[in-house]
């Protein structure tokens, strides 16, 4: 249960790229929730939209996958986040950490609490528990790997999950402290009654501004150098990996075709193709694609035309998502899927779950999963590092 002075719902989200300036949304005026999608509810989400005319927050599971195409999920989510809920706040401000604009409501002494890293119980370090051992890992990929060779698939994201069964004391000052590790520019603290997610997110998934879109897919990923020079050198590695710049080019066609259906014709660009891209601990290569949108193109037919994002399912998209489900061992819940914002005017902005702690206080169950793209081309041992150095972060966070 949450402490009577603190608001049940809080939302905190960038508001613009590279700035630092958040929004943060406060309380629930109305809401549109469903514990599990189903095709017909998405129209159902446009008219509720339309209706409100007000800021949206929300997010979307990776299982609601199987409203959009003929789908299962054969695990249970652990975690227990509902597929879909998006929600009117009663507050909403832009908060850089020093200074706050009130955009709606007005601000109240008690959402102090909310702000404050530093929290009077502190965290106790936590160990959390692999749900697949190393050695059934490598077989994983293996298997897979079997199936690029058949032509089942091109490259798949598979994903292991680590877990406790351990209380949080303040999840806000755990997404303070990860967010220090990583100033990641999708980072997105969630509370909503006894759920909290503490994401620390590298990649965006879908903006829309006016009637232009754009995708930015992240595939392909590097250590950062003890030296200037070292960092240098690995970064002219991973631009000139071909392996990873084949993940990335996957992905990049996948998601050009994904755009391509509700867009105008000839419109869609890549914009940056296997651009290199530095955060605190990873080199990444990250695309941008973008498209002009179709006139009356609906908020729910762009995500049901895009969702999953490529970069955390493979190509073909609904094959690797079935080869997924059968072999990963534990449901992703809001891994994998998304968190974001709608405004008055129809813009929106959405990342990728990715690098997050997801936490059901009420369990009390504390989880993150890490993954990575196999193709042809990838080392199994590989793929474990990697896995290690994404987990990074949320590993130093928790210790």
């Amino acid at each position: 249960m949450q402490d009577h002075k603190t608001p049940d719902t809080v939302f905190i989200l960038p508001a613009e790229d590279g700035t630092g300036v958040y929004l943060m949304a406060v309380g629930v005026e109305a809401a549109f929730h469903l514990d599990v999608m189903s095709s017909e509810k998405w129209t159902e989400l446009d008219s509720w939209i339309e209706l409100q005319q007000d800021w949206v927050f929300g997010w979307i599971t990776y299982d609601a996958k199987n409203s959009i195409e003929k789908l299962e999920s054969r695990h249970k989510d652990a975690l227990e986040f509902p597929q879909l809920f998006f929600f009117v706040p009663q507050h909403l401000f832009k908060w850089n950490g020093a200074e706050r604009e009130v955009l709606k409501g007005a601000w109240s002494e008690q959402f102090n609490e909310l702000l404050t890293p530093e929290s009077t119980q502190s965290n106790s370090a936590i160990d959390m528990h692999a749900r697949v051992s190393k050695e059934a890992y490598i077989e994983a990929i293996t298997t897979l790997q079997q199936h690029i060779h058949y032509g089942d698939i091109y490259e798949v994201n598979y994903c292991q999950e680590f877990f406790a069964e351990r209380k949080l004391s303040d999840p806000f000052s755990v997404w303070h402290k990860l967010r220090s590790f990583t100033n990641a520019p999708f980072s997105a603290f969630v509370r909503h009654e006894n759920l909290h997610v503490m994401c620390a997110s590298p990649e965006r998934f879908i903006r829309k501004k006016g009637n232009k879109i754009i995708s930015q897919p992240i595939k392909g990923t590097i250590r950062r150098g003890e030296t200037i020079e070292e960092d240098e050198l690995l970064k002219q590695i991973l631009l000139t990996s071909k392996k990873d710049r084949s993940e990335n080019i996957m992905i990049v066609d996948l998601v050009r075709n994904d755009l391509s259906k509700f867009s105008e014709r000839g419109s869609v660009k890549v914009e940056e193709l296997c651009g290199i891209h530095t955060f605190q601990t990873v080199h990444h290569l990250i695309s941008t694609i973008s498209a002009e949108v179709k006139t009356d193109t609906t908020f729910s037919q762009i995500i049901r035309d895009t969702f999953p994002m490529g970069s955390m399912t493979g190509a073909p998209k609904i094959r690797a998502m079935q080869l997924i489900d059968e072999i990963e061992l534990s449901a992703r819940g809001l891994y994998s899927g998304t968190i974001g914002y709608i405004t008055p005017d129809g813009d929106f902005d959405f990342n990728v779950v990715i690098r997050s702690l997801l936490y059901n206080d009420s369990k009390p169950y504390l989880s993150y999963s890490v993954g990575g793209a196999i193709t042809a081309l990838s080392d199994p041992e590989g793929e474990f590092e990697e896995c290690r150095l994404k987990a990074d972060a949320l590993m130093r966070t928790l210790k």
